[in-house]
C-alpha cells in the first residue's frame, strides 16, 4: 500500500476507492496532519519564524488588502498569561513559539488616515469577514510550512473565550481582534499524536447541489469510526453526533464566546 493510501485509510477509516493510489509529497503531508499537544522545550532553528511568516504572506488575500497581523509570543511570562486566557492549556506554556493571528483592519484605518481619507467600509461585517478569512488562509499556510520542517502545530481557538484580555495583553489597537492562537514546536516523540479520522467525503462534498439524503447513514458510520479511534488512544468513546450536538446546544456551550459580538464592538468593530 502506498503512503498516500495508508494516510487516506487513517483519515477515513477505509482505503481510497475512486481517488489516485499515489499522492504527491505535498498531498501526503496534508493528509498526515495531526494536532500536536505535547512539545519538547527545544528552541526553533534561527529564521523559522520569518520563514513561517513568508509562507503565511504567500497565501491569497482579498483585494490584496492583507488585513491580518500575527503576534509572535516567546516570553515565558506572557505565554503563561495567554495559557490562562485559553482555559489553562499547558502546551501554550511548553511550546517555544506561540502565534496569535489577528483580524486587523486597523492598518487600513491608519493608511487611509495618512492620505486624509475615510475608511468607512471598515464598519461593515463584510470587512471583518475579509480580515478573518485572510488571517485563516495565512495561518494555514504557516501550518503547512511548519509541518514541512518537521515541526508540530495546534490551533488554539479558546483564546476567544477571553478575547478582551488577550487584546489587552497584546496591546492590540482598535479594529484589531485576536482570532486564534497557534502553537509551533518540536513534537515530543514520547507522546506522539495520531491522525484523527474525519467525516466521509459524502457528508461534505456536494456535486452540483446540496444533498442530505445520505447524511444520516454517513454520520452514524463516523460515530463508530471516531469511537474506535478514541478507544485506540485510550480516551473514553463519545459519538461525534453527541459531542457536536452538545457543543452547539446552548449559548453557554461556547464557553464565553457567545459574547463575541459585544467584545468585537468594544474593540472598535461596528459590524453593520
Amino acid at each position: 500500500m502506498s503512503v498516500f493510501a495508508e494516510l487516506w485509510q487513517q483519515r477515513y477509516g477505509a482505503a481510497p476507492a475512486d481517488a489516485p493510489v499515489a499522492g504527491t509529497a505535498v498531498i501526503d503531508q496534508l493528509l498526515a496532519h495531526r494536532s500536536v499537544r505535547a512539545f519538547l522545550p527545544d528552541a526553533l532553528p534561527e529564521g523559522t519564524l520569518e520563514t513561517l511568516v513568508a509562507a503565511a504572506q504567500s497565501a491569497a488575500s482579498s483585494s490584496n488588502l492583507q488585513a491580518w497581523s500575527v503576534v509572535a509570543v516567546q516570553d515565558p511570562a506572557r505565554k503563561a498569561r495567554l495559557s490562562e486566557a485559553a482555559n489553562g492549556q499547558a502546551h501554550i506554556r511548553q511550546v517555544p513559539l506561540f502565534l496569535v493571528w489577528v483580524a486587523d483592519l486597523s492598518r487600513l484605518d491608519r493608511t487611509a488616515a495618512r492620505l486624509g481619507r475615510e475608511a468607512g467600509a471598515n464598519r461593515y461585517l463584510e470587512m471583518f469577514l475579509v480580515a478573518a478569512i485572510d488571517a485563516a488562509l495565512a495561518a494555514q499556510n504557516a501550518v503547512v510550512a511548519a509541518e514541512s520542517l518537521g515541526l508540530g502545530t495546534v490551533y488554539i481557538g479558546a483564546l476567544r473565550s477571553h478575547a478582551a484580555a488577550v487584546a489587552q495583553e497584546l496591546h492590540l489597537p482598535p479594529n484589531a481582534f485576536p482570532l486564534f492562537g497557534l502553537c509551533v514546536g518540536h513534537p515530543d516523540p514520547a507522546r506522539p499524536a495520531a491522525i484523527k479520522p474525519r467525516l466521509a467525503q459524502s457528508t461534505v462534498l456536494h456535486r452540483e447541489r446540496y444533498e442530505r439524503e445520505t447524511e444520516p447513514a454517513a454520520v452514524a458510520a463516523y460515530d463508530e469510526l471516531i469511537q474506535d479511534f478514541q478507544r485506540g488512544q485510550g480516551l473514553p468513546p463519545t459519538a461525534w453526533s453527541q459531542q457536536a450536538s452538545q457543543r452547539v446546544a446552548r449559548p453557554d456551550s461556547l464557553a464565553g464566546r457567545h459574547r463575541l459580538a459585544e467584545v468585537l464592538r468594544a474593540q472598535g468593530f461596528a459590524l453593520e
